[in-house]
């Protein structure tokens, strides 16, 4: 444990106190990374906004050009047709009421995102105790309540991930791992932090984006300078 306690104040000692451009602060992220398993990069992001207001909740998906360095399980609750649509897209499970009952009865979980046709959602809204603490609900504004399951599927598998604020407007995202070549995790980052300035609600006042920081698992958090990310979105 002493190890680690000095490996974490040497990764820290190494990040100056000040923003670092995104194409800067990954290579030194991955510089400093002392553990042995592939740690999980992530952006943390502080808007400018009130959660408790429902207006000024930002949220939202987006497709990382070069995915999460996972495939996802994906469950499709569907009836007719569009169970075999699922099936051919990629899905890992699908089912209709019989996956409804297997969630509640055996609070199942062993998948990472659930799409759902609006003519189940009546059955499957039930599930909300055991689906919304993990955030698994689906929801028509994240695209996982969809009649285009084909769609769906095939988003969340090319590395779909959503973003929202919590309730202290801080935004959370992984965006890759840490054996990603440097220029993947540019691009994903990049293509988040882009998503999520677009997502600025109409009645956020002040400044939007309080502050970006990149980290990974165990490492550090360094800020990043995103000046020019925010101009290039506004345009």
């Amino acid at each position: 444990m002493k190890k680690a306690g000095k490996n974490i104040t040497k990764a820290r000692q190494a990040v100056e106190a000040r923003p670092y451009l995104l194409k800067d602060a990954v290579p030194l992220l991955q510089k400093v990374k002392y553990t042995k398993f592939d740690e999980t990069v992530e952006i943390t992001m502080r808007l400018g906004v009130d959660p408790k207001h429902a207006d000024q909740m930002v949220r939202g998906t987006v497709v990382l050009p070069h995915g999460l360095g996972k495939s996802k399980k994906v469950l499709v609750i569907a009836t007719g047709d569009k169970q075999r649509e699922a099936q051919e897209a990629g899905a890992d499970y699908v089912g209709g009421e019989e996956m409804v009952e297997k969630i509640n009865k055996e609070n199942w979980t062993d998948f990472d995102a659930l799409i759902a046709t609006p003519d189940v959602m009546k059955s499957v809204g039930r599930l909300g105790k055991v689906l919304g603490p993990k955030g698994l609900m689906p929801n028509p504004k994240t695209g996982t309540v969809t009649t285009d399951v084909a769609k769906a599927v095939q988003e969340v598998k090319a590395g779909k991930v959503e973003f929202r604020t919590d309730k202290t407007a801080l935004v959370h995202v992984p965006v890759g791992k840490m054996s990603f070549t440097p220029d993947k995790l540019v691009d994903n980052a990049t293509t988040l932090i882009t998503s999520v300035i677009k997502a600025k609600p109409s009645v956020a006042k002040g400044k939007y984006v309080k502050g970006c920081y990149l980290s990974s698992t165990m490492g550090p958090g360094i800020s990043l300078d995103i000046s020019a990310i925010e101009t290039a979105a506004k345009v």
